[in-house]
């Protein structure tokens, strides 16, 4: 949980591609410290980019610091346990061992930079070639979301860094030691946007990222617009969803149409029914593969962040979001949505009801397994 900090400037980046070209820059010209945390880091093109960037920085004196989860960083782990000489400070985040497998079910899903306390990057983009759309060979178009904010809101955001880091075997720093940016430092910010975050773990009082989530929800007057990877809802959000479709509130969901996971593809769609009955709007993307994590209330309140629509995310990974006020901002969201529908295909009750028995028996049996997905 978090409170909300006004006047800061945030920019939306919807592939890959437009956020490592940002990400990059502000690297290049860090002078005091970066903080990145990631669930995946890998070695390709781009994670040997910034990689060797970090390097370079590092060695001028620049701070680094990069936690990476160690169920999804397998391969990095590895790498940097090799260089016996890098300056980067590095840790992987809940080992996975023989001794520790229960680790491998906590997941550090976010994805978080922070640069000289003055810039911050969060949302769904890992670092990873499959989120790049202009490489060769793509298999696969990849939509994303992710945001880059200044002001003081990157405060928030270097807080859930520095939780995280002190759950390493890192040496522990002081925040007061030049890691916050002060007031009079944020004047030249030229921002209209409320930004707080939402941060969430196993060991959280409750789930406080769909408490946010189902508030914003009830909030809602007009419109709702989700995005999401993986649904497969809480009984609350469920409920708060069909509730608000039953008020009278335009209620639209979109998943892509090929998963990453036949599980959980299989799982998802058994979820979909109550939503189609009560007239909740389901579009699936098909042009490649949906990654973004981001909800729009009304055009006016929006959420960007590594949190999907599912049980996991809500309970047992650790995940962060960005809650935006800004109309501005959520009115480009909304639109990106509209475009993204226009690569989708509109499911209909009697679609999901004539689909095959077998896709349907499918659905009930990959639904027992939700828990673990």
């Amino acid at each position: 949980k978090s409170y909300f900090t006004q006047d800061n400037s945030v920019e939306l980046f919807f592939s890959g591609e437009e956020k490592f070209d940002a990400l990059l820059k502000s690297i290049k010209e860090a002078k005091s410290f970066i903080h990145m945390e990631y669930y995946i880091f890998e070695l390709g093109n781009i994670g040997q980019q910034i990689l060797n960037l970090l390097e370079e920085k590092a060695a001028e004196g620049v701070v680094v610091r990069l936690i990476v989860d160690s169920f999804g960083s397998p391969d990095l782990v590895k790498y940097m346990r090799k260089q016996k000489h890098s300056k980067i400070d590095f840790y992987a985040f809940l080992p996975v061992t023989f001794t520790s497998l229960a680790n491998s079910n906590y997941r550090n899903h976010r994805k978080i930079c922070v640069i000289d306390g003055r810039i911050g990057y969060v949302g769904g983009i890992n670092i990873s070639d499959r989120y790049i759309n202009n490489i060769a060979p793509q298999q696969k178009y990849w939509r994303d979301t992710a945001v880059r904010i200044q002001g003081l809101a990157i405060n928030l955001l270097q807080v859930s860094f520095w939780n995280s880091w002190n759950q390493t075997d890192g040496e522990s720093f002081y925040l007061e030691d030049g890691y916050l940016q002060a007031l009079q430092n944020n004047k030249d910010i030229k921002g209209n946007a409320s930004v707080g975050f939402i941060s969430s773990d196993p060991a959280s009082l409750g789930p406080f990222n769909m408490e946010a989530l189902l508030i914003a929800i009830g909030e809602a007057n007009q419109k709702i617009q989700l995005c999401t990877p993986y649904y497969i809802p809480s009984e609350e959000l469920e409920r708060a969803l069909i509730i608000a479709a039953s008020s009278g509130v335009e209620v639209e969901l979109m998943i892509p149409k090929y998963s990453d996971s036949i599980l959980v593809h299989h799982a998802s769609y058994s979820f979909l029914k109550p939503l189609l009955e009560r007239g909740v709007k389901v579009f699936l993307y098909k042009k490649g593969f949906l990654h973004a994590k981001t909800a729009v209330f009304d055009e006016k309140l929006s959420f960007v962040g590594t949190v999907n629509l599912d049980i996991r995310s809500f309970y047992i990974n650790y995940e962060v979001a960005a809650v935006i006020s800004d109309p501005a901002l959520s009115q480009n969201l909304s639109s990106q949505f509209e475009r993204d529908k226009e690569e989708s295909e509109l499911l209909t009750l009697k679609d999901w009801k004539d689909r095959p028995k077998w896709k349907r028996a499918a659905d009930s049996a990959c639904r027992l397994l939700a828990p673990l997905l």
